[in-house]
């Protein structure tokens, strides 16, 4: 694709993905917030820091969408470049790790549901929530490290986070090659066992009713499906880069399907509030309350 066309399909993204993901993102920022203020559950917390993290990627598609409509050439300050790199990237595995952490509590929550109500103190979800955004942050630093660093920079800043030198890419690449596996590999295998241990023991329930063993499982499935489409793709061309020797040509490309993903998660919140949220009178693990307390009695 002619670096013109790339950077018109670029812009059309982005225009999109602002336009849709900035309203239904302020709008489940409204609902979460309401809800954590009367009754915070774990997911409300994550999901919520979800919601922040897909706001501040969002934020940083103006300066995407000047630098597609410039030609793919970045004419702000340098620091400018820094500052949204490292933003646009942190947000992007933030995301994906809070997609790991709530499908780690919707596990606890269906396998073991004593055990779930005892880690339900919102200080473990706001640690948890903490350290992701942490992690995330730490990793992305590279961003800052590669382009300022007083042995790496160079002055010829014709783009932004492109075309890197040979002594910049030594340092580069092996740091994505991290990213790739503690940021996404790691996250994703943890999400597939979650998700499909959760499927296993629902349909092993008969208790639980058909309409609501197909909207958890298909909400699992959705959950897995964006984290394979829009973040995987473009975490693994860090992986294919780093034995290349060099950013992949496809990247951009990539970061279409990430971009998307600011679309996707609203309607993901909107299915684990009304299905996974256990102070429901349809949900799941309320449904598996009263048996846990007849044994306790029982004992």
């Amino acid at each position: 694709m002619e670096p013109e066309v790339l950077s018109e399909v670029l812009l059309s993204v982005y225009i999109i993905s602002f336009l849709i993901g900035l309203p239904a993102n302020l709008v489940a920022l409204y609902a979460f917030s309401v809800k954590i203020h009367t009754k915070p559950l774990p997911t409300d917390i994550l999901l919520l820091n979800l919601t922040i993290s897909d706001l501040l990627f969002l934020i940083t598609l103006p300066l995407k969408m000047h630098e597609a409509a410039s030609g793919m050439k970045w004419d702000l300050p340098d620091y400018m470049c820094s500052i949204t790199s490292f933003t646009f990237f942190s947000a992007m595995y933030t995301s994906s790790l809070l997609l790991t952490a709530v499908s780690v509590v919707r596990y606890i929550g269906v396998a073991f549901p004593v055990a779930y109500r005892q880690l339900q103190k919102p200080v473990y979800a706001l640690v948890t929530s903490a350290v992701i955004w942490l992690i995330s942050a730490a990793h992305c630093s590279i961003t800052f490290i590669t382009v300022h660093h007083p042995d790496l920079a160079h002055k010829n800043f014709t783009v932004c986070y492109e075309n890197f030198t040979t002594q910049q890419l030594k340092v580069l690449l092996p740091v994505r090659l991290e990213m790739f596996i503690v940021l996404c590999l790691i996250p994703l295998l943890i999400c597939v066992f979650c998700y499909l241990r959760c499927i296993f023991i629902l349909y092993s329930r008969p208790m639980i009713s058909k309409m609501q063993k197909q909207k958890a499982i298909g909400m699992a499935l959705g959950t897995l499906a964006v984290f394979l489409i829009c973040v995987f793709p473009f975490s693994i061309s860090h992986f294919v880069g780093f034995f290349q020797g060099e950013s992949p040509s496809w990247r951009y490309y990539t970061l279409l399907l990430s971009t998307f993903n600011t679309c996707i998660d609203p309607i993901i919140f909107y299915f684990s509030s009304s299905s996974f949220h256990c102070n429901s009178e349809k949900s799941i693990f309320r449904k598996r309350a009263p048996r846990v307390q007849q044994q306790d009695a029982s004992s």
